[in-house]
């Protein structure tokens, strides 16, 4: 029968090690980013929205898309001010409104616009495209904000 010796020494050395190579790690990782946002940030209100696109083929060989804004649904709280960042993925450009208020704005591929709101009253209201209004221009486009 053969017995393994693991002296005091190597045990010292072992955790020794072990401090000084995680101490290492994290004193050369400035770039570690904190899970838990400060406190300022907490109060601002910021939706990323970004423009899809869904492509599918037919059984003759014809090809159809969709185009669509994602998340299709954000919710917002009533009486505060929101950032909407809206990034364009797919698509040329999607001119759009707020429905039921004077927002509108159009979003290009590559690029990303920022859209101040302060919604007053509580209920839904629908951004939609008006490039891609219904299925015959690839739509309909409409993204929904809850307001609560």
């Amino acid at each position: 029968m053969n017995f393994i010796v693991i002296k005091r020494s190597w045990i010292v050395t072992a955790f020794v090690a072990a401090v000084v190579i995680i101490g290492g790690w994290i004193w050369l990782k400035p770039e570690i980013i904190p899970t838990i946002a400060p406190q300022a940030a907490k109060n601002d209100v910021v939706i990323h929205i970004t423009t899809g696109e869904l492509k599918s083929k037919m059984d003759d060989g014809k090809e159809i898309e969709s185009y669509f804004w994602n998340p299709g649904t954000v919710y917002v709280p009533q009486g505060k001010d929101v950032t909407f960042n809206i990034y364009g993925v797919n698509g040329k450009g999607h001119s759009f409104y707020i429905e039921g208020t004077d927002l509108k704005g159009t979003v290009k591929k590559g690029e990303e616009i920022s859209l101040k709101a302060n919604f007053k009253d509580e209920g839904m209201y629908r951004i939609i495209c008006l490039n891609h209004s219904d299925k015959n221009s690839n739509g309909p486009m409409i993204g929904y904000i809850v307001v609560d």
